[in-house]
């Protein structure tokens, strides 16, 4: 079988040995077929030792041409993250519970993938965005989020105040739980949860959902993908305000930190079996008739 994809990387949900049975199985399929595989260091440990190479994430990134994710959505987000600067797609089996992202389930696994290897898939492109905390006019963190940044209170009943801009306009001052800046593609996650809108995965835009406002005129709010927002948190928070990346990674904000988050110029490409129907996905995911 000819196909564009030469090398393929292999990303396990991290220490879940349970899934080495789909991995075993993943291989011998790709093997048969001629085709070069490697091993990320999660996927490795769900194995017994053997001779396919295993590499760091960033070096798989740089060697491989695809990325097959086994696991469910968190994995996904992950790699996604763990990827961001290399030009490399993704396509997900679902060993999880919703499956959003990795839509492909185990028992249709060797179908779909001959498909996608024959070149009958549907590709599409979507954006991460990329947070920086800045703190005396330096940046102190910087990271990349698939679905969401969430500014949210920590460990205090306490509500946390800041103001929000967009484009150096201020947007409004505001007492509540917390802020959500969300991709298209975490509009179906926590940002849902508290309010936001549904957007089509395509679409350039973020949303800005608070979260538990102490005022409830403050309603989710939707601008362009390019616009750059700024959240500047007010005296009086400190300690009890975090910054939480896909719900992943975490870092503590201080008083006065002034929190950018924009569009990352370059996207993830996910690979979807041929026919791939996003409101069939709503439909089953949301319970939709």
């Amino acid at each position: 079988m000819r196909s564009e994809f030469k090398t393929i990387g292999i990303i396990s949900k991290f220490s879940d040995l349970s899934i080495g049975g789909t991995i075993t199985t993943l291989i011998n399929f790709l093997l048969d077929r001629g085709l070069e595989v490697m091993l990320d260091e999660s996927a490795a440990k769900t194995l017994p030792p053997s001779e396919l190479e295993t590499v760091n994430l960033e070096q798989l990134g740089q060697r491989c041409d695809l990325a097959v994710v086994v696991g469910g959505d968190g994995t996904i987000l992950h790699s996604a993250r763990a990827l961001a600067d290399h030009d490399i797609p993704l396509v997900g089996i679902n060993l999880g519970r919703l499956g959003f992202l990795a839509d492909i389930s185990p028992d249709d696994m060797m179908d779909k993938l001959d498909e996608i290897l024959a070149g009958k898939y549907h590709r599409e492109e979507r954006f991460l965005l990329v947070s920086q905390v800045e703190r005396n006019g330096q940046i102190i963190n910087e990271g990349y989020a698939f679905n969401d940044v969430v500014i949210h209170k920590w460990n205090s009943v306490r509500m946390i105040e800041f103001e929000t801009f967009v484009d150096g306009q201020l947007v409004n001052s505001q007492r509540s739980d917390g802020m959500i800046v969300s991709t298209p593609t975490g509009s179906t996650a926590y940002s849902l949860s508290s309010g936001g809108p549904i957007l089509h995965p395509s679409m350039n835009a973020i949303i800005l959902v608070p979260v538990c406002p102490h005022t409830l005129s403050n309603r989710p709010l939707v601008i362009d993908g390019d616009c750059e927002v700024e959240i500047l948190v007010k005296p009086g928070s400190q300690p009890h305000v975090h910054i939480t990346l896909d719900g992943q990674d975490n870092f503590e904000i201080h008083d006065e930190d002034r929190i950018l988050i924009r569009k990352k110029d370059k996207p993830i490409r996910l690979i979807h079996p041929a026919g791939h129907d996003h409101y069939q996905l709503l439909r089953a995911k949301m319970g939709w008739r």
